[in-house]
């Protein structure tokens, strides 16, 4: 089936999911695709999931749950214009309530780590769980990927499909200060999948969001022969227990330089453990959105180019997979995803040298990140 042809009988079936009284978006600027709701189980505490499925006009489909609010598959045509999905997920609740490594989940309140789970602010210090080995480490022990968040179908100011999610995180949770209310916006936009997130609190609080989606743009095997390009001259060198130093360096003549594309496999071996680090982004203006990377499958075609107004790009190679998690009859070893998470830099909270992630009362955290999904 040629790509046109089957954007085409795409469309011609979200028509037929209209009729079939499906929740359908209202704009006026130009018809839209609808978005699908469904019943998607029951956790132990008897909160109710949901799972919704937004499509775009060229036939990009991405289904996104309330449960952690992650996005648990991403469909995009390859070179021969077939779908595939090309994010590590499952197709039903329970294997994300039994535990997986994030994949695709909303993090929240601080993305990365914070060494010794510990940081000080306005002369108070705050112990957060310590829940990898030492540190603090996305969000804590029942982070924002493992709550239940309210659901708005809607659409983005442009007219596409789009799902507001929204969260209250209470004062002391996870032991957080204040009361932190949360927004997230997905928006599908063509070949585009907009992330839009936003923060109030009623006390300083450290807040870093992202989302931690694994990426195959084959859809099995791994990730060794994508070649990558990140639009970093520096990065930020670990110590053994991935807390940065505090140092800032040249990515120039190592193997972390992705400056131009550079198969992922082609120096993993002379990184320990794998890639697992914050790359710095080239400055912008503030706010303004900028070229972080881009992705590229030589098999597939597949390619995702990714725009931020963050200032950091983690990313991380797959290393901690093992085999013991399966989709469908894929074992998910070692490197079969990667994720290139846009944030803060890991433990800012302690690193009076990286960007400040303090948010005051009165103040508004707003980040943005954009996946451009494409084909050669």
């Amino acid at each position: 089936m040629s790509m046109k042809t089957f954007v085409k009988v795409n469309q011609m079936l979200s028509v037929a999911v209209v009729a079939a009284g499906l929740f359908a978006c209202n704009c006026e600027k130009k018809s839209c695709q609808p978005i699908q709701e469904e019943a998607w189980g029951q956790l132990p505490s008897g909160d109710s999931v949901k799972l919704f499925t937004l499509t775009s006009k060229t036939g990009i489909e991405v289904k996104i749950t309330t449960y952690g609010g992650a996005v648990t598959s991403i469909k995009t045509p390859d070179n021969k214009g077939q779908m595939g999905n090309i994010v590590l997920g499952f197709d039903s609740l329970a294997p994300y309530v039994k535990g997986t490594p994030y994949f695709g989940a909303l993090i929240g309140r601080f993305g990365n780590r914070i060494a010794q789970g510990r940081f000080t602010l306005n002369d108070s210090t705050y112990q957060l769980a310590t829940n990898d080995g030492a540190n603090h480490l996305h969000g804590g022990i029942k982070g924002f990927d493992k709550v239940v968040w309210t659901a708005n179908p809607t659409t983005s100011c442009c007219g596409a499909p789009a799902l507001e999610l929204t969260y209250v995180s209470k004062d002391g949770e996870e032991g957080y200060p204040g009361n932190m209310s949360v927004k997230v916006v997905y928006a599908l936009e063509d070949n585009d999948l907009k992330i839009t997130y936003e923060a109030t609190t009623d006390k300083a609080c450290p807040v870093n969001l992202t989302n931690h989606a694994y990426y195959n743009l084959s859809g099995t095997g791994t990730i060794l022969d994508h070649e990558l390009t990140i639009d970093a001259l520096e990065y930020t060198p670990v110590d053994s227990t991935l807390i940065p130093t505090g140092e800032l360096v040249k990515v120039e003549g190592t193997p972390f330089d992705f400056i131009k594309p550079f198969a992922i496999g082609a120096r993993i071996d002379q990184v320990p453990g794998g890639y697992d680090h914050n790359f710095v982004l080239t400055p912008v203006a503030a706010d303004s959105l900028r070229f972080a990377g881009r992705l590229t499958d030589p098999k597939s075609g597949r390619t995702m180019e990714i725009m931020t107004t963050e200032p950091g790009l983690q990313f991380y190679s797959g290393n901690f997979l093992d085999g013991t998690l399966q989709t469908g009859d894929w074992s998910l070893v070692k490197y079969s995803g990667l994720c290139l998470e846009t944030q803060h830099f890991p433990d800012s909270p302690n690193k009076a040298n990286f960007p400040s992630v303090i948010l005051n009362p009165g103040e508004k955290y707003t980040s943005t990140t954009i996946m451009k999904f494409g084909v050669k």
